[in-house]
């Protein structure tokens, strides 16, 4: 049976009590310096982790090429941005916070934390602030409050103009908790997708063309360490697939040496792109001397395995930068610093793992075949685009927030 949703007498109860208890002890002996806060529209922008962190600094970088009047201010675990002011969170004492919010200003709070501090967010729906939830998930919300008062996070959830959540369970739970109606967005998880890579539109389509018919497959970002099982696939793959060529791509200068190195050693038909050759109908492996030109690469190869991932201690590469041009794609299983993004595009059918040489040689042999690698791209591509959409939605309600509060 489910529990009943908080009634809005609840809600506002739990909040009061917990406010009551935030009110009490003094202020701040020694409160952070104040932030000299220049004129203008500001974006607060909050999260709770690294991942989020990241995705939130790609939407406040969109946010300030539309916008660059607008000045953001970040905390948590949000990476350095240059034209961005980080800033420590007051204790949740409810004049700390009053402190902080006056003194900060802010427009908007894009809130991208499962944790939630209601002082805080009193402190800045009261300054009328336009509060926006991110990245909401099917977990609990804790808060400050002690265990025996009543839980506050509902009180503090009916302060957000707007929540998006990670999908459907997480919309569940937080119907339960009385969020409904329009503030509540179904949407997907929040997502650090950089724009494209770009690539000059002559060279593909004269590239494209030469190697019309031919199965393509890729190494992008590849590591010395790796290129022996790639080879090794590539002659495994080879045996079904006459005319397939491979692209290989070293991530650093150092790999470049030792990955030219093997790839001339291996007895196989190789164009140098670096020095201007170019594929012939019998080149088998084309070698790349650095990442520059991936955003080419990834246009014509429609199965791409990323490197850093076989070999350990690299922690594999942005799986992102690859689904967002179409590209089906082969990863090893060292990708610690991506593994929530890899597994997210497992789960939607666009990733697959391999574990050695022959696994790879296994993969790409079925892979290459146009309608394989075509539906893997294809889930890869709603993943993206979905998250896309969720950013363009996001920058919308913000954008017009800020109009509202300029002719306020």
């Amino acid at each position: 049976m489910k529990p009943p949703a908080a009634s809005p007498s609840r809600r506002a109860l739990s909040l009061t009590a917990y406010l009551t208890y935030a009110r009490g002890g003094a202020a701040s002996a020694a409160p952070p310096e104040p932030l000299r806060r220049p004129p203008g529209p500001l974006v607060w922008a909050h999260a709770d982790s690294a991942r989020r962190g990241r995705a939130l600094a790609s939407l406040c970088a969109r946010l300030r090429l539309q916008r660059p009047e607008v000045t953001v201010v970040q905390s948590g675990e949000i990476p350095p941005q240059p034209e961005a002011t980080q800033v420590a969170l007051p204790r949740e004492q409810l004049t700390d916070c009053e402190t902080f919010v006056t003194q900060v200003k802010p427009d908007v709070l894009l809130w991208a934390s499962q944790s939630l501090r209601p002082a805080l967010l009193h402190a800045a729906a009261g300054q009328g602030c336009t509060i926006i939830g991110l990245d909401a998930a099917d977990a609990a919300w804790p808060t400050a409050a002690p265990r025996w008062l009543p839980d506050p996070a509902s009180g503090a959830l009916s302060l957000f103009s707007h929540v998006f959540t990670q999908g459907n369970a997480a919309s569940r739970r937080l119907r339960r908790m009385g969020v409904t109606g329009p503030i509540l967005h179904d949407a997907a998880p929040l997502l650090d997708t950089a724009p494209p890579l770009d690539c000059p539109d002559r060279l593909h389509e004269e590239l494209a063309a030469t190697l019309t018919g031919r199965p393509v497959w890729l190494a992008a970002h590849l590591r010395a360490e790796e290129i022996g099982d790639v080879l090794a696939a590539h002659r495994h793959a080879v045996r079904l697939a006459h005319r397939l060529l491979l692209i290989a791509v070293p991530a650093s200068p150092r790999d470049e040496a030792l990955i030219s190195r093997a790839v001339r050693a291996s007895q196989m038909r190789v164009c140098d792109w670096e020095n201007g050759d170019l594929p012939d109908e019998y080149t088998q492996i084309l070698l790349a001397a650095s990442p520059d030109e991936l955003g080419l690469w990834y246009r014509l190869a429609p199965l791409a395995f990323l490197g850093g991932s076989l070999a350990p201690g690299y922690g594999g590469q942005d799986p992102f930068e690859a689904a967002s041009l179409g590209a089906a794609i082969l990863y090893g299983p060292n990708v610690g610093k991506y593994l929530d993004a890899y597994s997210l595009l497992v789960e939607a059918g666009a990733a697959r793992i391999v574990r050695d040489a022959d696994s790879l040689g296994t993969a790409v042999s079925h892979l290459v075949a146009p309608d394989q690698a075509a539906s893997m791209a294809h889930a890869g591509w709603d993943v993206i685009s979905s998250r896309a959409a969720l950013v363009d939605e996001v920058l919308a309600l913000a954008g017009e927030a800020l109009d509202a509060r300029r002719s306020a």
